[in-house]
C-alpha cells in the first residue's frame, strides 16, 4: 500500500517560488505514475503535473506550463514540485498521488493513492 505525506505548502507573495515535496513510502514506486493536482476553493480537482517514473516523461496543465517542474528522486523516494513566478490563481491545496503502471493519465479518478494535500496560499 503506497503511502503519501505532502510537505512544503505555505503563503507566499505573487512572484516567489516554492517546493512541495511528497514522501512516498509503503512500495515499489518504480512502475508507478505520480502526479500534483491540486484544488482550490469552490472549484473541482485539477491536475497540474505528472511524471512516469519509467522513462521519465512529464506532463504539465497549460496554466503552469514553463513555471512548475515536477521530479522525482527515486533513493529518498520523494516527489517534488517547483513552483516559480507564483501567481495568485496558484492558491490551492495541493496533492500529490500515484497508480500503478506507466500509462499516462490526467484524470484524478484513475490514481487510487493520494496524500493529504498541502495548502499554498499566494497573496498579491
Amino acid at each position: 500500500q503506497v503511502q503519501l505525506v505532502e510537505s512544503g505548502g505555505g503563503l507566499k507573495q505573487a512572484g516567489d517560488s516554492l517546493r512541495l515535496s511528497c514522501a512516498i513510502s509503503g512500495g515499489t514506486i518504480g512502475s508507478h505514475a505520480m502526479a500534483w493536482f491540486r484544488q482550490a476553493p469552490g472549484k473541482e480537482r485539477a491536475f497540474v503535473a505528472l511524471i512516469n517514473l519509467n522513462g521519465g516523461t512529464t506532463r504539465y496543465s497549460d496554466s503552469v506550463k514553463g513555471r512548475f517542474t515536477i521530479a522525482v528522486d527515486n533513493y529518498k523516494p520523494t516527489l517534488y514540485l517547483q513552483m516559480n513566478s507564483l501567481k495568485l490563481e496558484d492558491t490551492a491545496v495541493y496533492y500529490c498521488a500515484a497508480r500503478a503502471g506507466t500509462f499516462i493519465t490526467l484524470a484524478s479518478i484513475d490514481y487510487p493513492y493520494w496524500g493529504q494535500g498541502t495548502q499554498v496560499t499566494v497573496s498579491s
